[in-house]
């Protein structure tokens, strides 16, 4: 246990992230993936690199750019946009998850906000984008950015909220067919769940609630949110404990959905892609997401270590110049590591076992590195290894010359 640093993990080759542990669970999707919101520690892949419609879980990325701006204070939760003709044209299309929105109405960022997280609400998407950067077109360039930011290098974006390319009418990307639809991998919409609530941890207070009025003057709309493991909704299940975060359907894309929920004190993302959709009625994407949590909790232990935590044998680095000759060191932040439930000991080690003086307390000055025999734990961001950061536990100034001198002669290092 934690003592040694006890963190198990199952063989890996980092040439198969996209198919991590596949075989112990064959998941009726076109892609699936399964990390630690935190640490980004992969607990299961399926073709999780593979490049695919991503649909309305685009609006994940459309409500980033929002709370950026938001505390940037560009904009407010008060700020009010009215919807312009063509967007109201989006908004009252009856065959989109919708509030529909009317013309000369002026909105609220916080309504708008509302309404793309728990209805999936395509207009309001759109409204928000407007407010952001102007046009649709400049926002979707945002969006472009930003996930470059991410390291995400492979997305294709057309739309601010997930519908194909045609289906906007004059707010359509220029130069592009009608037919274009994002495109991103499980593995790329784990890293925008992972930023949206590391950022902006508050977009869960929004995201777990099932049902909300719109109310827009004399008329008022009940919105149901499309994630049905939801409290009160049909596919809830109180052991899962799930509280976000969005679905996408389209023809392409077929049922897809990022999900995300705390257990044994840690926090889970997930996302399916390609999962089975008949009709509206369809719960084939959470069945399919019930299946993975369900096996994550009875194959994996959650490690909950505090900042400052100290990792069995892997407790110190030496500093040759130091007054010290050794500065003790622990966790820079608090992190959770998945344990696989296999019963192997598995042990931490330092990346850098040397470190040079001056060292203040808090200073980052070695990582580490958790490994199962010689197979390395990994994550989204260091499929090679993953690696977490370790900091001095005290300060350690540097030695006068003489005491250098002396250990230099001494053969002290």
């Amino acid at each position: 246990m934690c003592s040694t640093a006890a963190i198990a993990s199952p063989v890996f080759a980092s040439s198969n992230v996209s198919s991590y542990r596949q075989n112990d669970l064959s998941l009726d999707v076109k892609s699936a993936l399964a990390i630690d919101s935190n640490s980004g520690q992969i607990l299961y892949a399926q073709n999780a690199n593979k490049i695919l419609p991503i649909a309305s879980m685009t609006k994940l990325i459309t409500v980033y750019l929002t709370l950026q701006a938001i505390k940037n204070k560009q904009i407010s939760w008060n700020t009010k946009v009215t919807p312009t003709d063509n967007i109201v044209k989006v908004a009252n299309n009856s065959e989109y998850s919708n509030v529909p929105l009317k013309k000369g109405h002026s909105y609220t960022i916080r309504q708008l906000y509302q309404a793309t997280l728990i209805e999936s609400a395509n207009g309001a998407a759109m409204c928000l984008a407007k407010a952001v950067a102007g046009s649709q077109e400049a926002f979707v360039k945002q969006m472009r950015t930003q996930v470059k930011k991410w390291g995400i290098t492979d997305a294709k974006l057309y739309t601010v909220c997930g519908l194909p390319n045609g289906n906007v009418g004059s707010d359509a990307y220029p130069g592009v067919s009608k037919d274009a639809e994002n495109l991103m991998s499980a593995r790329d919409m784990a890293i925008v769940g992972q930023r949206l609530i590391d950022d902006f941890p508050a977009v869960l207070n929004t995201t777990k609630i099932a049902k909300m009025n719109f109310k827009d003057g004399n008329q008022t709309t009940q919105m149901s949110n499309f994630n049905w493991m939801l409290k009160g909704l049909s596919q809830y299940d109180a052991n899962l404990s799930v509280d976000g975060l969005k679905t996408g359907t389209t023809d392409k894309a077929g049922a897809c959905f990022i999900g995300t929920a705390v257990h044994q004190g840690g926090r889970i993302i997930t996302v399916v892609m390609g999962a089975r959709h008949q009709d509206g009625t369809d719960p084939s994407r959470f069945i399919q997401t019930k299946r993975l949590m369900r096996w994550i909790y009875k194959n994996y232990n959650a490690i909950n270590l505090n900042a400052g935590s100290t990792l069995g044998k892997a407790q110190s680095v030496r500093v040759a110049d130091g007054k010290q000759l050794d500065t003790n060191v622990g966790l820079k932040s608090k992190t959770t590591i998945w344990d696989p439930v296999d019963g192997k000991n598995v042990t931490a080690s330092l990346t850098k076992k040397t470190a040079d003086a001056p060292i203040n307390k808090g200073q980052v000055i070695s990582q580490y590195q958790f490994k199962s025999g010689s197979d390395k734990l990994v994550s989204l961001e260091q499929p090679n290894g993953m690696r977490v950061d370790a900091q001095a536990l005290s300060a350690n100034s540097k030695a006068n010359v003489f005491v250098r001198f002396w250990r230099w002669i001494t053969g002290v290092r």
